[in-house]
């Protein structure tokens, strides 16, 4: 994949995703800028890939629809692509997805099949529905026109910065987006950030292979970014890149939610948080020219308004 990829998914989805704002922040007296991907429709990054993918279908292929499996804003961004198209969309989801991902995919017309993300994979099952039913799966992240349509976030931010951007941080579940912008961005240093005890993408840049969540991870609320394995895909292009990872704790995303709320008013979900949680608390320093990812704003309001109280 190359970076002519990420510019033609920009051609032939433009006028169907927003062109998201790119905002002004300050972090210890550093000026840094935030790509408020939060404010995508669908509430995530994910349309733009999803977009990507599916325009791309034969009309034979539409007929049959596709299948997806997602914690949620995959799922939502698949469903909306799909309706528009007039698309029929079956979305895989764990059944502990949070209930405003469920609603808000179902409300695109989408049928959800739930599976136990401990004991069932996702892969199989969307992999049986695509056999019995012709449907095309939709990957999450291990597509290339999934990549190319996640990286237009990052042509974005090379129109909208002032500045050529130095470095910017990304959140990583399967790395579909963070790969993407490395694809769009050549000269930008790329970081991408996970939740702790989910950094498989760290752990395999480190190793130099491909290595799984282990099977006692521990819980997070960063349900976007619950992702088991990475793919060569975005493997290959971040390793490729020099790609550096950090993790962050739980706490520090609820911190980083509630930075993002008082200083510009922003609704950011756990896993949108987590790039901005590792600006916050320092593990990636604070410098000019510096864009922080804020990938998904899909989170239960009533949650929302406890970690913004501190009452989590």
């Amino acid at each position: 994949m190359t970076h002519a990829d990420v510019v033609q998914a920009a051609q032939r989805i433009a006028g169907q995703i927003e062109r998201t704002p790119l905002i002004e922040s300050e972090v210890t007296g550093s000026r840094v800028w935030l790509k408020c991907e939060c404010l995508q429709t669908g509430g995530a990054f994910k349309l733009r890939g999803a977009t990507n993918r599916l325009l791309q279908l034969s009309s034979k292929e539409r007929e049959r629809g596709v299948v997806a499996f997602s914690s949620g804003n995959h799922a939502r961004g698949v469903a909306l692509a799909a309706r528009r198209l007039g698309i029929r969309a079956v979305i895989v989801m764990p059944a502990d997805a949070p209930q405003v991902k469920v609603e808000g995919t179902r409300s695109e017309g989408a049928e959800i099949i739930f599976y136990d993300r401990r004991t069932e994979s996702r892969e199989e099952i969307a992999a049986k529905i695509s056999a019995e039913t012709g449907a095309t799966v939709v990957p999450s992240f291990d597509d290339p026109a999934i990549v190319a349509g996640q990286g237009t976030a990052g042509l974005e931010i090379l129109e909208q910065m002032p500045v050529a951007p130095r470095r910017i941080v990304i959140p990583c579940g399967g790395g579909g987006l963070a790969s993407g912008i490395a694809l769009a961005g050549p000269d930008a240093r790329i970081v991408i950030v996970e939740p702790e005890g989910w950094d498989d993408m760290g752990r395999s840049l480190e190793l130099g292979e491909i290595v799984a969540v282990p099977a006692d991870a521990p819980d997070t609320f960063c349900d976007a970014l619950q992702t088991p394995r990475v793919s060569p895909i975005t493997f290959d292009i971040l390793r490729k890149r020099g790609a550096e990872a950090l993790s962050v704790s739980d706490t520090e995303v609820a911190d980083a939610m509630r930075f993002a709320w008082e200083k510009h008013g922003l609704v950011v979900e756990p896993g949108g948080a987590v790039a901005l949680a590792a600006l916050l608390t320092g593990k990636a320093e604070p410098r000019e020219a510096t864009v922080v990812v804020v990938s998904g704003g899909n989170i239960d309001p009533a949650l929302h308004a406890r970690i913004i109280a501190n009452a989590v």
